[in-house]
């Protein structure tokens, strides 16, 4: 099965796409929070997958509860993240290989992550792999996040490609949502979330790993 249109562009997220960092971001949060006295359930964790700092620490103080100190957890979970980023933060199966499919093809990519610039040089630039997106889009490059369209729409406005023929590459939901709602022809490669009624309605497909999306492109 090939995609519905011919692929000019490809947005990838970050976390959970390109690398396995939502496991190390799980692994710092329920640190933290053993750490602190109180637990953190995992389904409770992956509800906050896929979105920005505000949200997610919004609705980790609603779980928490009242009188709670988050400014003390946000720190010591900061902490806890610099450190693993220290040691490195493995790429997923297939990224390299399909940036050199990408290389060959001469389509421009993208990135649309809900982490910061600062998170995505610490992860990126160990593995080289930042000078090779045309577009870098942040949490800081737009004012609506994850699962608003913002993100997407402000990757293809960067390479300068129509949403409708751009490939959007996405692992949560929330990307999901955001990619399709932009408009783009979405793939899903599953991480840490298995994707839903809903989700798979709104993917053109729902693949292993990238080496199957790179097979996608050639058709």
């Amino acid at each position: 099965m090939s995609l519905p249109r011919p692929v000019k562009a490809v947005v990838f997220d970050m976390d959970g796409l390109m690398v396995d960092s939502e496991a190390l971001w799980w692994k710092a949060c329920s640190k933290t929070s053993a750490a602190m006295g109180v637990e953190l359930p995992y389904e409770v964790f992956l509800s906050i997958v896929g979105l920005t700092v505000q949200p997610t620490y919004d609705r980790l103080a609603a779980h928490f509860g009242e009188g709670f100190d988050m400014t003390a957890w946000q720190a010591a979970m900061r902490a806890e993240m610099m450190a693993m980023h220290a040691i490195g933060v493995a790429l997923k199966t297939g990224v390299v290989e399909i940036l050199d499919h990408l290389d060959a093809l001469g389509l421009p990519r993208a990135v649309a992550t809900s982490s910061s610039r600062e998170t995505l040089d610490a992860t990126l630039d160990p593995h080289g792999l930042t000078p090779r997106f045309q577009a870098i889009i942040t949490r800081e490059s737009v004012t609506e996040h994850k699962p608003h369209p913002a993100p997407y729409l402000a990757a293809a406005a960067a390479l300068g490609v129509d949403p409708v023929d751009c490939l959007a590459l996405e692992d949560s939901h929330n990307g999901v949502r955001s990619a399709s709602a932009a408009g783009m022809m979405t793939v899903m490669v599953p991480d840490l979330l298995d994707p839903t009624d809903e989700i798979r309605g709104l993917c053109a497909r729902v693949v292993r790993d990238l080496h199957e999306v790179r097979n996608l492109i050639s058709r």
